[in-house]
């Protein structure tokens, strides 16, 4: 719903905001977790982990919005985002 000007009692709202994960060892390099990551977060990593395969690393960390696609998508679990707010002690919505 918009409204046609903004109510005096609105709460001010925090957007969602989250730290990204990568467990490197499990990683296959599949890079569906770069593909689908809506706000490019992270991008295909030069080093190699222990089976060879290039994980992904966190390239602009202030843009993750936790939407948790990258662990939705990631058939080897080896990726997942913490939200920001929980971690410092906050609410989203306060």
């Amino acid at each position: 719903m918009r409204f046609w000007r903004r109510p005096l009692d609105m709460p001010p709202v925090k957007l969602s905001r989250g730290e990204v994960i990568i467990l490197p060892e499990r990683c296959k390099g599949c890079g569906f977790c770069i593909a689908y990551c809506p706000r490019g977060v992270l991008a295909l990593s030069e080093e190699f982990n222990k089976k060879g395969y290039h994980p992904p690393y966190v390239k602009e960390a202030d843009k993750c919005v936790n939407c948790h696609f990258c662990e939705i998508i990631c058939p080897e679990f080896a990726i997942y985002s913490i939200n920001l707010f929980e971690k410092e002690g906050e609410k989203a919505g306060a």
